[in-house]
């Protein structure tokens, strides 16, 4: 299969910016691609220069096997995006900005821009500036889809929209990959990462470090329990689950035991069974966890 999105040492560095540095990156034509890196690390220095906003300090890009500097028109044309700040003419409405953007490009049959105003319950007649950022963001989403093109490129697409409508964006998605179309995005919501997303990459300090299957990266990182008994442990039974391995900051407060773990679920479930339990709960690592794990991880190995 061939790439919708290719780099090629891809260097951007300007000012006091970190940029990016030699950056080599694969996107397959039909998959969703998630892009994760804390705040700094490069993503929308990245996504800008790739569709052609900035001009590389060196290296080069490929989007739908156009090179993003000679060909930027073609590309933008065959492209959906939505940007991280997405700003307008303020005192135009959703319906007349879509009607822009549809002459633009040539469209005139707006059905699914309508169909996707309904699903995301936009209010398309009232000025931008008058609506709140997750209602900007929505008509922010339907430009980028309403024209159905081969590759949508996203920058935190689902910043201020509420959790029924994150749903909505996701389901968008998942069609979207079943009508063929490419999906580039970064996003800090690791769920909606480890949900959609085919594969994703990790930068960090500019440099992409790896890219996963986003089930394996989240099977490196601790979860967090808590587990109440009905009654309080008894010593032998903590130091049971001290023994756990990978088991760590155990701490015990009466009939309720906190923990992190790496362990397999299974083991911690058929301990916790041997007593009366009265509630468990599983917490998910956060992002900032998973790098850390990640990171201390590959820096071991490079040692």
């Amino acid at each position: 299969m061939s790439d919708a999105i290719a780099t090629f040492d891809l260097t951007k560095q300007y000012g006091n910016n970190r940029g990016i540095t030699s950056l080599n990156l694969h996107v397959e034509q039909g998959e969703i691609f998630g892009f994760l890196g804390p705040n700094g690390a490069g993503k929308s220095t990245t996504l800008r220069t790739l569709l052609g906003y900035m001009k590389p300090t060196s290296g080069r890009a490929e989007l739908l096997g156009l090179d993003s500097q000679a060909n930027t028109v073609e590309i933008h044309a065959r492209t959906g995006v939505l940007p991280g700040e997405f700003t307008l003419d303020d005192r135009m409405t959703g319906r007349q900005l879509i009607a822009l953007f549809a002459r633009l490009r040539g469209i005139s049959d707006l059905s699914f821009a309508q169909e996707l105003a309904r699903r995301f319950e936009a209010d398309l007649d009232r000025p931008m500036r008058r609506l709140s950022r997750g209602n900007k963001q929505k008509i922010g989403l339907i430009q980028a889809f309403f024209h159905r093109p081969e590759l949508i490129v996203l920058d935190e697409p689902t910043g201020g929209l509420d959790p029924l409508m994150q749903e909505t964006f996701l389901a968008l998605l998942e069609e979207a990959r079943e009508r063929g179309q490419t999906v580039f995005f970064s996003s800090h919501i690791l769920a909606e990462i480890e949900r959609v997303a085919d594969r994703v990459g990790i930068i960090r300090d500019g440099k992409l470090v790896a890219v996963e299957d986003p089930s394996q990266l989240t099977g490196r990182s601790l979860r967090h329990y808590r587990i109440e008994f009905a009654e309080p442990l008894d010593a032998a039974s903590e130091q049971l689950v001290r023994a756990l391995p990978g088991v760590t900051n155990v701490a015990v407060d009466g009939p309720v035991v906190t923990f992190s773990a790496d362990a397999a679920a299974d083991q911690i479930v058929k301990l916790a069974a041997r007593h009366t339990v009265a509630s468990i709960d599983v917490e998910r690592p956060t992002l900032e966890e998973i790098f850390l794990t990640y990171y201390g991880q590959r820096e071991q190995e490079a040692a």
